[in-house]
């Protein structure tokens, strides 16, 4: 029985009413994992803005773009299986802070790179800290936040990806083209934030509860008790496509826009933050709308929308402004759904001491999938068939996703809660 703990600290005797939580502590390490995961999705998603000037001097194809993009979510998910793993076993800061800062440095070595093979080697390398950071990241988020904001906290920390990542990066990157020598020093200056930030994650960020008090865990799970739960798997097949939607347009829509509808590099980059800033409400929308209405209808309503608009989008030119808005609606489906599977549906569904493993399996196989093998299958589709026909390959996937989130179990409390009391009184 535990009479002491730290500040925020929930004691198991204690009864709800007596339960105090630490708010300031909640919304300090929110705020930092979110800025973390916003980094995360910058350093991977600038070079995408700027494929079209690295093509000329590098001597790059379709397929090494594909391969690039494709590397980088191999990595990410190998290890997103394996430091979820770490993260339940040694601590979340021992995993988070190393990760940020050499996700960071490699970012600027990208600069540096002469070739696609070395282009490669450092995606590869990013995709391994990267992969690390984000499952461990997640599970850090669900430990800070109360039970009734959990959905919400993990959506706001998963939407700095998107506003990041697909928002600010395709700005960043093409106004930095006018200013700096070339693309090389936009690689160099995207590195620096992560190193401040992981200053400031070392002296707020706690450990989880289960290992500072130990006593809290009566029995040690088995790491397959993870898939007892058919969320898990589901969660996984579900990951993998509503990656496949979003990360097939995020690698290949830059020189769809620029090479087939023949945009300039600044209509392009206005074009593609729309994927930024519609993912950056969708990835805290979604998720905050399932706590409410409940995660199943969310994730199937979700996927449905989305297909639809990604098929409006097969079907429209060269009109910057309808592009964005269509590309804005995309991603907030498509990444608003990321958030709600690997945020709230993965954490309800894991086990007491699995949350870390149990996202990091669900991260794991969405990222092998959606992230590695579908946008380099796009760049062969695109090489051989035609850059368009990938928009194709981004539907098929986004549809795909109905289907598999009909047969999730609801795991939202409010209304998990009131289906058992209907069933208690029936």
């Amino acid at each position: 029985m535990l009479t002491a703990g730290r500040q925020g600290d929930i004691l198991p005797e204690m009864t709800p009413a007596q339960q105090k939580w630490d708010t300031a502590y909640e919304w300090k390490a929110v705020t930092l994992l979110g800025l973390g995961f916003g980094l995360v999705g910058l350093d991977r998603w600038i070079i995408a803005p700027l494929f079209p000037f690295m093509m000329k001097d590098l001597g790059l194809g379709y397929q090494e773009l594909g391969n690039i993009a494709g590397v980088l979510g191999l990595a990410w998910g190998f290890f997103a299986i394996i430091s979820g793993g770490f993260g339940d076993k040694i601590g979340h800061r021992r995993i988070l802070i190393p990760a940020l800062v050499l996700f960071s440095l490699l970012s600027g070595v990208s600069g540096f790179a002469t070739g696609a093979l070395s282009l490669i080697l450092i995606r590869a390398m990013m995709g391994i800290t990267e992969g690390s950071f984000c499952p461990t990241s997640f599970a850090a988020t669900n430990e800070a936040s109360a039970p009734s904001r959990r959905g919400f906290n993990q959506g706001l920390q998963q939407c700095t990806f998107a506003l990041f990542g697909l928002g600010f990066a395709p700005i960043i990157a093409t106004q930095l083209l006018r200013v700096v020598p070339s693309w090389r020093y936009v690689f160099i200056v995207a590195a620096v934030p992560g190193l401040i930030l992981a200053v400031f994650l070392f002296f707020v960020l706690r450990e989880p509860r289960h290992l500072t008090h130990a006593a809290e865990v009566t029995e040690k799970h088995a790491y397959s008790k993870i898939f007892h739960n058919r969320n898990i798997l589901l969660a996984m097949l579900a990951l993998f496509c509503a990656m496949c939607g979003v990360f097939v347009l995020s690698a290949m829509l830059p020189n769809y826009l620029v090479d087939y509808l023949k945009l300039s590099g600044e209509q392009m980059g206005f074009v593609m933050s729309g994927l930024g800033f519609g993912g950056f409400i969708g990835q805290f929308a979604l998720p905050g709308l399932s706590d409410i209405l409940g995660r199943r209808i969310v994730a199937v309503t979700g996927f449905t929308v989305t297909a639809v608009l990604i098929w409006v989008l097969t079907q429209t030119g060269a009109n910057p402004t309808l592009l964005f808005g269509l590309l804005f609606l995309i991603s907030l489906g498509c990444l608003g759904l990321v958030a709600l599977i690997t945020g709230p549906i993965s954490t309800e569904s894991a086990p007491v001491g699995l949350v870390s493993s149990a996202i990091g399996m669900v991260v794991g196989a969405g990222e092998i999938f959606g992230g590695g093998v579908a946008p380099s299958f796009a760049g062969f589709i695109a090489q051989n068939y035609g850059i368009q026909n990938v928009l194709y390959l981004a539907l098929g996937g986004v549809a795909c996703g109905i289907v598999v989130c009909v047969f999730l179990r609801e795991t939202a409390p409010r209304k998990a809660g009131i289906r058992e009391k209907r069933l208690a009184t029936a």
